[in-house]
């Protein structure tokens, strides 16, 4: 128990057998007070086998298995639903690739003694992307611009999935109501935080290359997202939601 009450951190996984044991060792060197929530998406690589083996030798490493590749948004809405089913008080999700680094989870709780999010940032003062095409940064600067004016949202990285969330707030949300299952997630629950009333802040990190196995991205859902963030925001910004 910290002065921070009960912590979760939640990491989605899909093929990330060679990142997951490394990196559940240095967050619960980090934050030992806290509890580590696997939610494995059937991995055919074994991720969620070597997560069970993880849990029987610590019992704060929790696993849950998911029928199939149901999408992040969806895994991450899982984390909370068992965020607030288990009576934690705060949750950290984070990628399961080392894009996120463990070292600035102190700076995310720090945060949160007067926050109800915190953001892990990569476009504060001190934050960055480390290895990106300049495309990528051209297309994340204009998503970010184009969710700030539509949803009113005030943070200046409402993309990225590294981030604290008071739990209490999570309850009043709405999570109900999110219809992003991909990557448009991110800034579809900042949206929803924000209308239940979240007080946020940001704390800069450094994204970083994933360390191994193949990245994600899929060039299909990014379409599909940015059609959804588009959809939600004008429904935010003509009052219609």
């Amino acid at each position: 128990m910290s002065d921070h009450g009960r912590i979760l951190v939640s990491l989605c996984t899909y093929n990330e057998r060679d990142n997951l044991a490394p990196l559940v060792a240095e967050i619960r060197s980090t934050l030992p007070q806290a509890d580590v929530l696997v939610l494995d998406d059937n991995s055919p690589d074994g991720t969620g086998k070597l997560a069970d083996e993880l849990h029987a030798a610590d019992p704060k490493v929790l696993v849950e298995h998911r029928a199939g590749k149901l999408g992040l948004g969806s895994a991450i809405l899982a984390g909370m639903r068992s965020a607030i089913d288990r009576d934690y008080d705060l949750l950290i999700n984070m990628d399961a690739d080392f894009s996120h680094h463990p070292r600035y989870l102190p700076a995310l709780l720090a945060g949160m003694e007067r926050r109800d999010v915190m953001i892990g940032s990569r476009y504060v003062p001190g934050g960055g992307s480390a290895h990106w095409p300049l495309a990528r940064r051209l297309m994340s600067a204009g998503v970010n611009r184009l969710v700030r004016l539509l949803m009113r949202i005030p943070a200046r990285d409402t993309s990225g999935a590294y981030r604290c969330y008071r739990v209490s707030l999570l309850r009043r949300a709405h999570l109900e109501k999110v219809i992003s299952r991909g990557y448009s997630f991110q800034q579809e629950v900042l949206y929803r935080c924000r209308k239940a009333g979240a007080r946020m802040g940001e704390t800069p990190i450094l994204f970083e290359n994933r360390r191994a196995g193949a990245s994600k991205v899929n060039p299909h859902e990014a379409v599909r997202s940015l059609s959804t963030i588009v959809l939600i925001g004008l429904g935010a910004f003509f009052g219609l939601e």
